[in-house]
């Protein structure tokens, strides 16, 4: 099942965001979605889901997702939205379930249950699970809001700065679950990122985004070079490589000139 964006154009008002967006993603695996504040990523997922209306076309299986029922997009996209500053004063394994509102009936099954229970092991939200969403961390609830998209059963994970509420361990934590999830599920989890060194130590694919456009794609170590990154972001970088893991450093000059004073 392939999900297809075709001449994808999105503008607020009178300023355009994203211009003549054409990707498709034939198989599954973690895709990062990085460029600089304002380059459009977070757009971009909101058009997929269906959230915003774009011109052009979102396909998913060879279906246009403008047709797309509510439950179909549902049970198609998982969306973990970035702001969380909000939150329901209601329990976390509630939360969680609430991401099997495409399945269920009146009444929970034992798979929704099970379903439910499993996600809140792989993110370690065990000793959460009958406190108030609203009473937890802004790190705790970006796990909650991963784990009620991860019950959607859905093909396609749609993240918007996953890790950015959390501390060290856990963006690694949250990574490799993701990372292990769309192996062994065989879904797409389309993520934006600031984290170039995140993008390039999991990501199966790299999409760069610069003022609304397409600029690279491909594998991390194609795509995140000194070179693409001094022209998309303005900044100079040092990267070392550590086995197969490349690090990314930011190189600030003026840190030079002001020790040689």
């Amino acid at each position: 099942m392939t999900l297809k964006v075709s001449q994808l154009n999105f503008s607020y008002g009178k300023h355009s965001v994203l211009k003549d967006i054409n990707l498709c993603f034939p198989d599954g695996g973690l895709v990062c979605l990085v460029g600089p504040n304002g380059s459009g990523k977070s757009t971009l997922l909101k058009c997929i889901n269906k959230i915003l209306n774009p011109t052009g076309e979102v396909s998913f299986d060879c279906k246009n997702v403008k047709r797309f029922s509510p439950s179909e997009v549902a049970r198609t996209f998982g969306y973990v939205p970035q702001d969380i500053s909000s939150a329901f004063p209601i329990t976390v394994f509630d939360m969680i379930l609430l991401g099997r509102r495409a399945y269920i009936g009146w009444n929970p099954t034992k798979h929704d249950l099970e379903v439910v229970s499993q996600n809140i092991s792989l993110l370690e939200l065990d000793d959460f699970a009958l406190r108030k969403v609203n009473e937890l961390s802004g790190g705790e609830r970006q796990k909650v809001l991963i784990a009620t998209a991860l019950s959607q059963e859905p093909n396609v994970l749609l993240l918007d700065e996953p890790t950015s509420n959390l501390d060290v361990k856990h963006q690694l934590d949250v990574m490799k679950y993701l990372k292990t999830i769309v192996k062994t599920k065989k879904i797409l989890a389309l993520m934006a990122l600031h984290d170039l060194n995140l993008a390039s130590q999991y990501a199966d694919k790299v999409i760069m985004l610069r003022q609304g456009q397409v600029y690279a794609e491909g594998a991390p170590k194609e795509i995140l070079t000194k070179e693409n990154i001094k022209e998309v972001y303005r900044v100079d970088v040092a990267i070392h490589n550590h086995g197969h893991v490349q690090h990314i450093v930011p190189i600030d000059d003026s840190l030079w000139l002001n020790s040689e004073k």
